[in-house]
């Protein structure tokens, strides 16, 4: 379903509490007695769609919460605009959502390259730009650009940990990288470099595909033929289905490294196909709800009964209905500690002051954090290989503030 424009509920709160006479709120733009407004692009077309599954999910966790009551009485007027993953495009619909709309703020907006082109303008304008859908490193620099967090773990500390296992398990092997030719795959690169510094000579094969190419099978042959035993595949969920398929159907072998933000289950390794998936190792943050180990979790039972009731039609294989989920979690429970100052400001001071935030779905022992100075709320990854049908995890938490 292609979906452009997307209002979880639009329309007057009922039944507000009354509040001391000496309280006096504190609104910024997109803000009302009754409403708050949330801006976000998605990729609900393109070669990035299969992101659109977070917005879809956060459409329908809003719809719920407003159903309840929104947030201190508020309901939220989430308007989600599909920007077909084109950087022209997101700073089109991303003026058009603050400018026109006058959202408070914008939520977790999909890719590097199309957050990179409104970066500057979101911090002159002094809207937040929150908890951006990509794991870059910039989103966390809060003295350059004070108005821009991230929320998932980076990929220069998922590359470095990637490239501290081999270093560990295989450090004579040949090793090929297949990466996506902007700032997302070289922030990989960079970790992967870091990590495999000792070792770097090892690299046989540097090769790149553009978000725009139909395949990448040229690719894959191409780097088959440099003879490298372990890959480390840098790729956005369509690529890396077919990548895997590639890989089976050449009859390659190769120890292969799945970046965390193409290994959903129902978006990548289905279609690739179980058998072709077998061993391939990933970081993770989130619960793989696959997994059948989560299945009596009581965050997991939520989220189970959610999707059921409200996002009935979604494949609920789909890793970003988790991440989306999570994510839309965490931003009510911070509007709620924002209380009644509404403002861009508060919203940002707020989002810096997260103390050990428990969201649900995220893995044991890693919880959101952010202060003044670091504007990185997950921090900790965990290892996984493919068995069967699932993601199974290995080994400790592997944390940012010992790989990045």
């Amino acid at each position: 379903m292609k979906l452009s424009r997307r209002h979880a509920v639009i329309g007057a709160a009922t039944g507000l509490l009354a509040r001391p006479a000496l309280a006096q709120n504190k609104y910024g733009p997109g803000v009302t007695d009754t409403e708050i407004k949330i801006g976000q692009t998605m990729p609900y077309s393109g070669n990035a769609s299969a992101y659109g599954v977070a917005g879809r999910a956060q459409s329908a966790y809003f719809r719920m919460i407003n159903d309840q009551g929104g947030v201190n009485g508020r309901k939220i007027n989430f308007i989600s605009l599909d920007d077909g993953y084109s950087p022209p495009k997101t700073v089109e619909l991303t003026r058009q959502l603050v400018e026109r709309d006058q959202v408070l703020l914008m939520f977790y907006s999909l890719g590097t390259q199309t957050n990179t082109a409104v970066h500057k303008y979101m911090n002159q304008k002094k809207v937040p730009q929150l908890f951006v859908a990509t794991g870059a490193s910039k989103w966390s620099n809060p003295k350059q650009f004070p108005w821009t967090m991230g929320w998932s773990p980076n990929y220069h500390t998922e590359g470095a940990i990637f490239a501290k296992r081999i270093l560990q398990t295989d450090p004579t092997a040949k090793i090929a990288i297949l990466r996506q030719n902007d700032d997302m795959g070289g922030d990989y690169l960079d970790g992967v470099k870091e990590g495999l510094a000792p070792i770097w000579k090892n690299v046989v094969a540097d090769v790149t595909y553009e978000v725009t190419d139909p395949t990448v099978d040229s690719q894959i042959l191409q780097i088959r033929n440099s003879g490298a035993t372990i890959f480390i595949d840098i790729a956005t969920p369509k690529f890396a289905a077919q990548a895997i398929k590639k890989i089976a159907e050449i009859g390659w072998k190769p120890t292969h490294y799945l970046v965390s933000v193409a290994a959903s289950v129902g978006a990548v390794m289905r279609p690739a196909g179980f058998e072709n998936a077998q061993g391939i190792i990933t970081a993770q943050y989130a619960k793989d709800v696959t997994d059948p180990g989560w299945a009596k979790s009581p965050d997991y039972i939520e989220w189970k009964a959610f999707m059921d009731k409200w996002n009935p039609t979604a494949n609920q294989l789909e890793g970003s209905n988790v991440t989306g989920y999570a994510v839309a979690v965490n931003l009510v429970k911070l509007l709620k500690q924002c209380g009644i100052d509404l403002t861009g400001e508060n919203v940002m001071r707020q989002a810096a002051d997260m103390k050990d935030y428990d969201i649900p779905l995220l893995l044991p022992g890693i919880k959101v954090n952010t202060s003044p100075t670091n504007f990185s709320p997950i921090r900790s990854v965990q290892l996984a290989r493919f068995d069967t049908d699932h993601w199974s995890l290995f080994g400790d938490l592997l944390s940012q503030d010992a790989h990045a």
